[in-house]
């Protein structure tokens, strides 16, 4: 490794990582005129889930999850859109059909964040792996839930606290040309938007065959020594389906409003297939993560109606995810409490998904920029998405911590009942509120 040190500018800031939180940390640096640098160890060193060079990589699904504001998703993606967010603008750039979901093409969506990178004359990327935490400061470590061990020993020897981790699992990718069209038909996903999902639908037969094929197929080995930790969002399909016989169809095979048009009627079951392209070329397995070995899911997944001829062109890997144990070690500014010029930022910091990944790292990028201005770090309000997953990493608790993504349920409490939908609208409602008058509020502060 070639140390920072007269590589970077002293009078700004050093970014470690340019996945999703990364890229929008230096973006949010940059457009207030700081200086940033970020490192980044691909393509030198590439890690078990990366494929390109390119800044903001998906690795594992296309979507982004909900776009409407029922969902804390939806919210979470109208509260970044305010605050300006680079990898917001890039996904409605890089956006293709998917119901009521945000979905990108992959390529167009990483070429739009390294193009928007790359053009801004206050982001310098380096090429570099880094083994030990830069002595630059500010500082944020971004480097992601795939940090190298190098790395994520210097984080440990630092903060004083155990790496924690999870598995992630990702879904396979099929070729749309290999998939049997006269046995599967176009539709919408669980009845909300336009027919942007591939679906191939099981009759009570043809689902108990599959099951009993993919709760006894092989899986792929890991290190005996490594505890399975994984993340709930990113179960494994075959280890769902060991909770019961009827889990995957009342779950994520479950087939609300569908009707099987050659037999007119709602089949017991479906897998549905989210387009990667706007040509619909190439189709991901929706809810398909998996850890099954290769040639296991060649013959497993060959069963579902339709995909008897599939063509793989991404099998599914389960990967280890590393996260630092936050409530020990952050603020809610994502300072950490012993070192409030180092800030973490992305999966590692403890919060789970893409876009929460992309929040964190605005706030990191946003007060890193106050500290190099001589301003005071500022909290984003806890009454947001954002500020709330920035309070829940920062929180103290009796369990053991485990990685959050968006939810209206760690907003602070309200009179509200927020099972029933037109109350979420109205939580909605409430924190873009927050957010716009905080938006004002930030923008005059620092803008």
């Amino acid at each position: 490794m070639v140390g920072v040190a007269g590589l970077v500018d002293d009078r700004g800031v050093v970014v470690v990582g340019g996945g999703l939180a990364g890229s929008e940390a230096a973006w949010q640096i940059a457009r207030r005129n700081i200086p940033v640098s970020i490192i980044e160890m691909r393509p030198g060193v590439m890690t078990p889930a990366h494929t390109t060079s390119d800044l903001a990589e998906l690795v594992c699904s296309n979507s982004l999850g909900s776009d409407g504001f029922r969902n804390a998703a939806g919210v979470l993606k109208e509260e970044l859109r305010t605050y300006g967010s680079l990898i917001m603008r890039c996904a409605e750039g890089a956006r293709i059909p998917a119901g009521s979901a945000l979905a990108v093409e992959r390529q167009r969506f990483s070429h739009l964040v390294s193009s928007y990178i790359k053009r801004s004359p206050n982001i310098h990327v380096l090429r570099e792996e880094i083994t030990d935490i830069p002595q630059h400061r500010p500082c944020i470590i971004a480097s992601g839930p795939l940090t190298s061990h190098s790395l994520a020993q210097s984080v440990t020897g630092l903060t004083g606290e155990d790496n924690l981790y999870f598995y992630d699992a990702v879904a396979p990718i099929v070729t749309m040309e290999s998939c049997d069209l006269s046995r599967v038909f176009w539709g919408s996903r669980y009845g909300r938007g336009g027919n942007d999902y591939l679906n191939c639908p099981m009759t009570k037969e043809e689902y108990d065959r599959f099951y009993d094929a993919l709760v006894s197929a092989k899986t792929a080995p890991r290190h005996e020594f490594e505890d399975m930790k994984v993340f709930e969002a990113c179960m494994p399909i075959e280890t769902l389906a060991k909770r019961g016989r009827e889990t995957l169809a009342y779950g994520p095979l479950r087939p609300v409003g569908l009707k099987d048009p050659r037999t007119g009627e709602r089949p017991y079951a479906v897998v549905q297939l989210r387009p990667e392209d706007m040509a619909r070329s190439l189709l991901n397995l929706v809810g398909f993560q998996t850890r099954l070995a290769w040639d296991e899911q060649r013959r497993v997944f060959r069963m579902i109606p339709g995909l008897e001829k599939a063509e793989f062109v991404r099998y599914g890997v389960m990967h280890r995810n590393t996260f630092i144990n936050s409530p020990e070690i952050l603020l809610p500014t994502m300072q950490c409490q012993h070192d409030e010029n180092l800030l973490f930022a992305g999966q590692i910091s403890g919060v789970e998904g893409y876009l929460e990944s992309t929040a964190s790292g605005l706030v990191a990028g946003v007060n890193a920029a106050r500290l190099v201005l001589g301003l005071s770090p500022i909290r984003f309000p806890k009454e947001t998405i954002i500020g709330a997953l920035c309070y829940y990493v920062s929180t103290e608790r009796t369990g053991a911590f485990q990685p959050m993504n968006a939810n209206f349920g760690i907003l602070p409490k309200s009179d509200m009942k927020r099972r029933k939908k037109d109350n979420r609208l109205a939580i909605a409602a409430s924190t873009l509120k927050v957010v716009h008058d905080f938006e004002k509020t930030l923008r005059y502060r620092l803008d």
